[in-house]
C-alpha cells in the first residue's frame, strides 16, 4: 500500500512541529524563583567581589567564582551583624532593616 503524495509534506510539517515544540519545552525553566534581575545583581555582586567572568582561564573557573561567593557572603553576614544589635539577655534582637 503506497502512501498519497500530499500525506508525505503534511507528515514532514508535523514531525518539525512536534519536534521544535519539544525542543521548546526542553528548554523552559518551569517554576524558576529567580527573575533576571535578581541574577544580574548577584553577578554584580560577584564581580564587586573581584569575580571576572571575562577572563577565560577555565583551569580558574571554580575556584574563583567561590571565592568570590565566600566574599559575597562574608560580606553580607557582616552587614547582617551590624544590623542587629544584642538585648540584656545576650541574644541579637532585628532593627527591623531588610536584609
Amino acid at each position: 500500500m503506497t502512501m498519497p503524495l500530499i500525506s508525505l509534506p503534511c507528515a514532514r510539517a508535523v514531525l518539525f512541529v512536534t519536534l521544535t515544540a519539544a525542543s521548546t519545552v526542553a528548554f523552559c525553566q518551569s517554576g524558576s524563583t529567580v527573575s533576571r534581575a535578581e541574577v544580574k545583581a548577584e553577578l554584580r555582586q560577584l564581580e564587586a567581589a573581584g569575580y571576572n567572568p571575562a577572563i577565560s582561564e577555565d583551569a580558574d573557573y571554580p575556584n574563583d567564582i567561590q571565592a568570590a561567593e565566600a566574599r559575597v557572603s562574608a560580606t553580607a553576614g557582616n552587614h547582617a551583624a551590624s544590623r542587629s544589635t544584642p538585648d540584656s539577655t545576650g541574644s541579637s534582637l532585628s532593627t527591623g532593616h531588610a536584609l
